[in-house]
């Protein structure tokens, strides 16, 4: 006998699921790509290949790619210790895991302009091995890690406590070596949940504006970002040079999120033959 569902019938539910997606993500979506196509071609070109506009696409891409690579190894690290090994303060640490997801960007922007500017607690002994953090794209990096590293731990760590230990005790008795039993063993089983992450947290990074703007220093052609860019334009009331640039990054995130679900795919078919 079939078991009732507990959500309402098909219809009721697509409707509202479909009335959500239309509303909240397909409608803002709509109204970007609208406005941007009332430029001409022309137009369009000459606003995106500004020398301005490709200099915040180096600056944006360059400091997303620095924050996910630290994220991916820092944030796997950090999903391992928490399910691996039990230590005081364990749920303290997984608590703060969160603390991006609940703190306003603007706040962590402004705790981190303070902790790494030249007179801050670590920017001061940075500066003295030459090391400048605040206004730079150093900096930019180390903002867009801080608000993007919960998403790799938070896709990680489940699949981590869902591991058969039967899997690496067997690996262990074939004589495999630690390092060989993680890069053959966990690390495959590990690989969707690890692209997923590596896509959120760079397709985060990609959008932040908020923890960037007080510790980047904003000059333009060197630590201006796009998202910043783009409300400059929106601030002169010139609409369609908005939309025109953010529709870059619009486009930029939806081709990295089709190839790491490609990825992810291809990842899955190669975990299950395997």
């Amino acid at each position: 006998m079939a078991r009732k569902p507990v959500i309402p019938g098909l219809k009721l539910s697509l409707g509202v699921t479909l009335f959500y997606v239309g509303l909240i993500i397909a409608l803002p979506i709509g109204a970007l790509i609208f406005k941007a196509a009332s430029l001409g071609p022309a137009d369009y070109w000459s606003i995106v290949s500004s020398p301005r506009a490709v200099a915040s696409y180096r600056v944006t891409v360059l400091a997303a790619l620095g924050a996910t690579f630290f994220n991916l190894f820092f944030g796997l690290a950090l999903a391992w210790v928490l399910v691996r090994y039990d230590f005081p303060g364990r749920r303290i640490v997984d608590a703060i895991v969160d603390l991006p997801f609940a703190l306003p960007t603007a706040v962590a922007g402004i705790a981190l302009t303070a902790l790494f500017a030249p007179n801050g607690w670590f920017g001061s002994i940075l500066m003295d091995w030459g090391i400048r953090v605040a206004y730079t794209p150093l900096g930019i990096m180390i903002a867009m890690s801080f608000t993007s590293l919960p998403f790799i731990v938070r896709t990680v760590q489940p699949v981590l406590e869902d591991l058969d230990p039967a899997l690496e005790e067997a690996a262990q008795s074939l004589g495999g070596s630690d390092a060989s039993i993680f890069a053959k063993v966990i690390l495959p089983l590990l690989a969707p949940a690890l692209m997923a992450g590596v896509s959120l947290s760079f397709a985060r990074s990609l959008g932040e504006f908020g923890a960037i703007i007080f510790i980047a220093g904003n000059q333009p052609m060197q630590t201006e970002i796009t998202a910043l860019l783009a409300y400059i334009r929106l601030e002169e009331f010139n609409y369609p040079a908005a939309a025109a640039i953010a529709s870059v990054l619009l486009f930029t995130a939806f081709v990295m999120l089709a190839v790491t679900n490609a990825a992810q795919a291809w990842a899955l078919r190669y975990t299950r033959r395997g």
